[in-house]
């Protein structure tokens, strides 16, 4: 009896041990079973949203000079450098000019001839006007001192000296055309600068002939304004454009790196161009930068060691531009769009994540089972899937993309907190409105354990 009594006793102490060792024990393996969260917290501060595209850096006028006429380029005037920065009048080449200046001359000779033919003119039209007056004069005293024929004859000389002189007027005039032609071919023999600016690429060399017969020959490119500013033109996708055209109306920045400077260049949109450029189905727009350029070195350009001091009217610049932004170097381009400041941020790795259904507790389970269609994994904070969405569709998911939902541990298990989400950049998105508060906890992903030797 005593036995039985004492294995009771034993049992009820086992049980009872069991009963009150049964929660610690069943806490502890659920703590040593469940997943080690990553976590990002909820944070303060401004969100900017930019729109990103790559452009090429191009003058902002651009000028191709040419040659009007024929020739040999003429050795003894200098040519204009590469990178020569050139006023406007300035001589950049000169083409042999002998064969028009005898042509000039010739012409020259013509004209003078003329002038001398028409004098030769005037001055028979001056004696037949006195034959006239008198065989006039005559015959009106006595018809018998002079006879009609002689009288005609008078006049009618007089009236085809008259007709002459105008001819001569006429052949004047056709030597100054001819003469104004040759002086103009002359003054085409001299390759000056149209505008200020400067020389980016040059097509000719020493001695080398030109002909002009056929289409003007391309010489130089003279870059207008490129030491002050520069334009970026760059391509937005159609679905940014908006965007784009919003920020021009408020004049917000446009940020841009170039591959040669570890540097952040900044510029203002100048235009957004109306044609589209369609390619492989991407369609997208032109949009132009205006940035202002920048200089390598900052001290007076006449002590470079590249300065050179030429002839009067002919470059006195250095040879040396040693501008940052260069025609052809390719720009990233952000575009700000909007700006928040002190705003409440979630990170986007918190949106991204989602997780699997055994790690979430039941009320949260129909989230994971598709019956709340706002919830699903996404590459972006307001990105939205519509890939095989009728039209009606995607103006819905539109509408309800703004409503997001985050996860935070709650006990051994995840819980979902609904926020509405805004402005979002490459990192954080803007919190609206949601149950969260600062420094909040929110599950990021799960943290990968460390194999042996790993």
């Amino acid at each position: 009896m005593r036995t039985l009594v004492v294995i009771l006793i034993v049992i009820a102490v086992l049980i009872g041990a069991g009963i009150v060792g049964y929660q610690p024990a069943m806490d502890a393996w659920q703590k040593h079973n469940m997943p080690k969260w990553r976590f990002a917290e909820v944070t303060e501060g401004e969100i900017v949203r930019v729109v990103n595209s790559t452009g090429t850096i191009k003058p902002v006028r651009q000028i191709s000079v040419g040659a009007f006429v024929s020739g040999p380029i003429d050795t003894a005037v200098n040519l204009a450098e590469f990178n020569q920065e050139v006023q406007e009048g300035d001589i950049l080449a000169q083409i042999d000019p002998r064969i028009y200046n005898a042509t000039l001359a010739q012409n020259q000779a013509t004209l003078a001839s003329r002038i001398a033919d028409k004098d030769r003119i005037i001055a028979l039209l001056h004696q037949a006007t006195n034959d006239a007056r008198r065989a006039s004069e005559l015959q009106g005293t006595d018809k018998r001192f002079i006879a009609q024929a002689e009288v005609d004859r008078v006049r009618y000389g007089k009236e085809s000296l008259e007709a002459q002189l105008k001819a001569a007027d006429a052949a004047i005039e056709q030597a100054e055309a001819a003469r104004d032609l040759a002086q103009t071919q002359v003054d085409y023999t001299t390759i000056k600068a149209p505008k200020s600016g400067i020389i980016i690429d040059r097509k000719i060399e020493p001695g080398q002939t030109l002909a002009a017969q056929f289409q003007t020959p391309e010489m130089f490119i003279i870059a207008v304004g490129l030491a002050e500013h520069v334009y970026i033109h760059g391509s937005v996708d159609e679905a940014d454009i908006g965007l784009i055209k919003v920020a021009h109306e408020k004049g917000l920045p446009v940020t841009f790196t170039v591959d040669a400077y570890d540097k952040l260049f900044e510029g203002r949109i100048a235009e957004t161009r109306l044609g589209s450029t369609t390619t492989q189905n991407v369609v997208t727009y032109p949009v132009v930068v205006e940035a202002p350029n920048e200089k390598i070195y900052d001290d007076d350009p006449a002590k470079h060691p590249m300065a050179t001091q030429l002839a009067p009217g002919q470059v006195k610049k250095p040879l040396d531009v040693n501008l940052k932004l260069l025609p052809g170097m390719t720009a990233n381009l952000s575009f700000e769009v909007d700006r928040r400041t002190n705003v409440k941020k979630i990170p986007n790795a918190a949106l991204r994540f989602f997780p699997q259904p055994q790690h979430v507790r039941k009320e949260d389970k129909a989230l994971l089972e598709g019956k709340i269609e706002e919830q699903r994994p996404a590459s972006a904070a307001n990105e939205v899937q519509e890939t095989g969405l009728s039209a009606a569709e995607r103006a819905e998911a539109r509408r309800k993309r703004n409503l997001r939902h985050v996860w935070v541990v709650d006990g051994y298990k995840l819980k979902a907190i609904e926020v509405i989400v805004g402005l979002a950049d490459s990192r954080f998105t803007e919190l609206v409105s949601g149950d969260l508060k600062l420094g909040d906890k929110l599950v990021t992903g799960i943290e990968l354990t460390q194999t042996w030797g790993g």
